[in-house]
């Protein structure tokens, strides 16, 4: 039986972000993925918000999907449009890029990292025993991974295998939602009826049409025709705009789940597999792509043993929290979509205060994913928050934080007396470098805040240490993420 150290059931986003992270780790990673090529049949997402962009940087691959894309200034709130253009980070944008371009630079770079993916080949299911897991695959010979990460979405296989319970709300409300090419200039904009909200646009004038409808009945059997298309729109517009042709329809719900545990002994989920919610805002995509890089780091240092599997808890309990939430939100956004006049009332009123600058900071903060805070205990405010992208200074010349993590290792950052801190026992794990820094410390939401003597950051781009000018408790943060002394 072919062996691997970690097998990823899916090359969607999520599976291909951790496939590079463990592969830049020097972890052996096989990915197993049923379609044959990283085309998709629709454009899926719509764009990649803020922090998703800050850990593309972290690699080094920023630019890669910011050429491609197009930037906006604001994210969306229920369509309450909220501005992030004064958020202190160099990515206070939304990218617009459609998910289909999004995997398809994704895939070349992981490509280019020489990650091995298994293409056509579909997981079925799954046995672990103390030392791994067997993976099954569909007509061919099973592999076996020490350990085994379900990224292979809401019907995950792998979460099914692992006996781990998805709970949550059914679905309310059904939309159904296509690229299409009609003889007739379309009403462009939104449109609200008795349904709900329906939208008609496109991005450029040699793109096809995106709809997306509000249907009138949630349960529906198979895949949604052109018919039912048609049909649909003449219902809210009482035309079909001379609809010609369909290039891809699909439905979506508002149902809402989440696994309650993200791990089960040696086998993981992360993206879909760990949580679906309806679409609004776009988070998806990049809470997936964020449960990625907070479990690669991870589950490499337990695969090569430096640190004990006792690190991969600590998985469940940053992210678990986070995708909670976005449930949370998605649901109040359908909420605040509802049809009647009692709803809109209170969308309108959402909406003003929205308009003030403290409630804009706090909701925008939250769906750009810039005021993610793991509980790492007590300190400093930044404890537990991303750090920021830094323009410093070391006797390498002046840098920036983010280039300092490319190669996704944790980095010491001493911005105190030069030599005062000593990492070099982690010196393979950990990054130290002395350096100065001159200006404001400005996180989101929070905004000014202390400036730290030093700080240790995580793989993932998380302080996992603040510095006071001593190296108290260094050692011990060190030990927690980066496993003991050699």
């Amino acid at each position: 039986m072919r062996e691997h150290a970690v097998v990823i059931a899916g090359g969607g986003p999520t599976g291909l972000m951790l496939a590079a992270e463990l592969t830049l780790a020097g972890v052996d990673v096989v990915v197993v993925e049923r379609r044959t090529s990283q085309e998709l049949e629709s454009s899926r997402s719509g764009g990649l918000h803020s922090r998703t962009i800050e850990v593309l940087d972290q690699r080094g691959v920023a630019e890669r999907f910011v050429s491609a894309g197009e930037m906006h200034p604001s994210v969306g709130y229920a369509y309450i449009s909220l501005d992030i253009s004064d958020f202190p980070t160099r990515h206070n944008y939304i990218l617009a890029l459609w998910q289909s371009h999004f995997e398809r630079i994704l895939a070349e770079w992981v490509d280019d990292l020489g990650v091995r993916i298994l293409r056509g080949s579909e997981v079925v299911g799954c046995t672990q025993d103390d030392t791994g897991v067997d993976v099954e695959l569909a007509g061919d010979t099973p592999i076996r991974a020490r350990y085994f990460v379900g990224c292979d979405g809401g019907r995950s296989v792998v979460r099914k295998a692992a006996g781990i319970d998805f709970v949550g709300l059914d679905a309310s409300t059904s939309w159904m939602i296509a690229e299409v090419e009609m003889d007739d200039e379309p009403e462009f904009g939104f449109r609200r009826d008795s349904a709900g909200q329906h939208a008609i646009g496109r991005r450029e004038d040699d793109e096809p049409i995106r709809l997306v409808l509000t249907e009138r009945t949630v349960e529906h059997s198979g895949a949604p025709t052109i018919d039912e298309l048609r049909e649909a729109l003449l219902g809210i517009y009482g035309t079909d705009f001379g609809l010609r042709r369909a290039d891809w329809i699909s439905r979506f719900s508002d149902m809402t789940r989440q696994a309650v545990a993200y791990r089960n002994g040696r086998v993981l989920l992360a993206g879909d597999a760990a949580h679906v919610h309806p679409p609004q805002g776009g988070q998806g995509l990049n809470i997936g792509v964020q449960d990625a890089v907070n479990l690669g780091w991870k589950l490499a240092q337990v695969v090569d043993r430096t640190s004990p599997p006792t690190l991969l808890d600590t998985y469940h309990p940053e992210r678990h929290p986070v995708g909670a939430r976005v449930l949370h939100n998605t649901a109040a956004q359908v909420a605040l979509g509802g049809p009647d006049d009692r709803h809109q009332a209170l969308r309108e009123t959402m909406a003003e205060l929205l308009a003030m600058d403290e409630p804009r900071r706090r909701f925008a903060g939250m769906m750009s994913g810039l005021d993610v805070h793991y509980d790492l205990g007590e300190g400093h405010p930044l404890l537990g928050r991303r750090m920021p992208d830094l323009d410093i200074v070391s006797a390498d010349g002046p840098t920036r934080v983010f280039e300092l993590m490319h190669d996704a290792r944790g980095v010491l950052l001493n911005l105190g007396a030069a030599g005062s801190l000593d990492a070099s026992p982690w010196v393979d794990r950990v990054r130290a470098l002395d350096a100065t820094f001159d200006g404001t410390w400005e996180l989101p939401i929070l905004g000014g805040v202390e400036a730290p003597a030093a700080v240790l950051v995580r793989p993932d781009g998380y302080v996992a240490w603040v510095g006071d000018g001593t190296d108290a408790g260094l050692s011990e943060a060190l030990t927690t993420w980066f496993g003991s002394r050699p």
